[in-house]
């Protein structure tokens, strides 16, 4: 078994680096995420969150836990849920939350990062399914015991505005180290997440850092990971162009065949392990047939990190029509754009000019796709694409701001999504993430920090300075009114009834919250203002 054992960990650090399709094997050779055991538990129900199992570690080896099951789980009087008692560690929480009472909350924020931090992970544990990391790095808090991808911009903005410099380096080094080993990030550092990644905010991390540093070859030495990011997202392109087909990965063909532009995918397509129970009765009310694209496009929202929301849905209603890999979304599309830009960038700081060209070109392109496929003229608005239909969704989300942020829109369609923003986004308490209420987390009445801040952003890079302060003053204002009121961080707000509670989810409303705090120290020293591409230094 030892041998066993030894072998997956160096499939994890090296082969499955070059065949993505072979993560999906690694995951299946772990006790809590495949076979008969798991599947029994996380059909059970003994468990609340499915979450659970899949962090809990056996504690002896996996193959005799295995043995002992197949024996004795027939057996009259037989016990599931002790079983598991007796034979994993079930994951504990860091302590409680316990923090002075009435303190403002700037200051709880504040002390809220030493119980999201987390010490490197020396103790490299076999039957673990956390992916050790090297460095110390900021969980999210609640269910989320692990680092998360595109959470950990947004708390990176935070440390920023602090000065906290330090602890930001060591997140971009831990998403580094992950590129090297899995030529991914995936979308959160667990084995089950290897098969998904989430929002490519990598280039966004490094661009920080070097801005705040004032040294964009601090940036430069990452030019190898920023290169293995792209190539993740492009997994396939060459199959794509000799194939005949319209996608392969997360790769689809566009503009007749002259241009590429990307979606969200998983290389997998089983219910997702740390939602198995969800998934699997989600899957009952479709035919056999169709649950294979089911479990994929649900992974695939996943990966957006928008799980779930209206704008994956067929219907625009209900979870049994999500059809997440037809979609082309403009949010993932601006971040490759930047993530090309800055490969130009970097390779023209290194002298070398025919790689920056190349990636310039690419980012030109893909500037031009996305004022061409996405932007609607007639609403004024950026919209998701179907690939297959040939037509923008319809879907209207904040996930049309993100060209803001990028400096991609022309600046009389930047006034019209002000307008749009102003007209139908603006609530009570901010920016609300659609105009649907499905009683999906990622739909009205909820918002969210990280759109927030790229909204704010956003149109402070076209001087649409009023709109933005509003936007952040309510936002900000609603913060402080439910931490008076709770003496918590939530993981989401309710912006349309400020006196009612974020609903909808897989799971209970989390409080800690990273990218929450992140956003709300980030307003508070008015990093929006100062961090803006019109303002960052281009050259050395």
């Amino acid at each position: 078994m030892k041998r066993c054992i030894l072998f997956v960990l160096v499939l994890l650090s090296t082969a499955c680096a070059h065949n993505f399709d072979s993560l999906r094997a690694i995951k299946r050779t772990y006790i809590q995420l495949s076979g008969d055991l798991f599947r029994d538990v996380q059909l059970s129900g003994i468990f609340k969150d499915s979450k659970t199992f899949v962090d809990a570690t056996p504690v002896k080896d996996p193959a005799l836990i295995r043995k002992l099951y197949d024996s004795i789980k027939t057996t009259p009087g037989f016990n599931l849920r002790g079983f598991v008692y007796q034979n994993f560690t079930l994951p504990k929480d860091k302590d409680t939350i316990k923090l002075p009472q009435g303190e403002p909350m700037m200051r709880h924020i504040e002390n809220l990062w030493p119980y999201l931090l987390r010490q490197p992970d020396t103790v490299e544990n076999p039957y673990s399914t956390l992916i050790p990391l090297k460095e110390p790095y900021i969980v999210p808090g609640g269910r989320f015991r692990e680092i998360y991808y595109w959470d950990s911009y947004f708390t990176m903005l935070g440390l920023i505005s602090e000065g906290r410099v330090e602890e930001a380096e060591d997140m971009i080094h831990n998403f580094a180290d992950m590129l090297d080993r899995f030529k991914m990030i995936p979308n959160g550092s667990r084995v089950y997440y290897l098969t998904r990644s989430q929002p490519p905010f990598f280039s966004l991390m490094v661009d920080l850092v070097s801005w705040y540093k004032k040294d964009y070859y601090w940036g430069a030495q990452f030019l190898d990971e920023l290169l293995t990011e792209y190539q993740f997202w492009m997994y396939g392109l060459e199959k794509l162009s000799n194939s005949g087909k319209a996608a392969i990965n997360r790769v689809v063909s566009v503009d007749n065949g002259k241009g590429v532009l990307n979606r969200y995918y998983d290389f997998d397509t089983i219910p997702r392990e740390e939602s198995y129970l969800a998934d699997y009765k989600a899957s009952l009310l479709l035919p056999d047939t169709l649950r294979v694209v089911f479990f994929r496009n649900v992974r695939a929202a996943a990966e957006s990190g928008w799980d779930f929301s209206s704008r994956w849905f067929k219907d625009g209603k209900s979870l049994d029509s999500i059809e997440t890999t037809d979609i082309l979304p403009v949010d993932l599309n601006c971040l490759l754009y930047f993530l090309e830009d800055r490969l130009g960038f970097y390779y023209e700081l290194q002298g070398n000019l025919e790689r920056s060209e190349l990636f310039k070109t690419k980012a030109q392109k893909r500037f031009e796709l996305i004022n061409r496929i996405f932007y609607n003229e007639k609403d004024g608005f950026y919209h998701d694409y179907n690939w297959k239909k040939g037509k923008q969704t319809g879907a209207v989300s904040l996930a049309g701001a993100f060209p803001l942020y990028f400096g991609i829109a022309k600046p009389e369609y930047a006034k019209r999504i002000s307008e749009m923003l102003s007209k139908d986004f603006l609530m009570p308490g901010g920016l609300v993430t659609t105009l649907s209420e499905t009683h999906q987390q990622w739909d009205a009445p909820n918002g969210w920090a990280p759109l927030q801040w790229i909204a704010v952003k956003g149109l402070r890079e076209y001087g649409l300075d009023s709109l933005a302060e509003e936007i952040k003053n309510k936002w900000v204002n609603l913060n402080d009114e439910v931490y008076k009121r709770t003496g918590r961080m939530m993981e989401k707000y309710n912006v349309e009834n400020t006196e009612l509670f974020a609903g909808g989810g897989e799971y209970p409303l989390q409080d800690g919250f990273g990218w929450t705090n992140g956003i709300a120290e980030a307003f508070f020293n008015n990093l929006d203002e100062q961090y803006l591409l019109k303002n960052m230094k281009k050259k050395p």
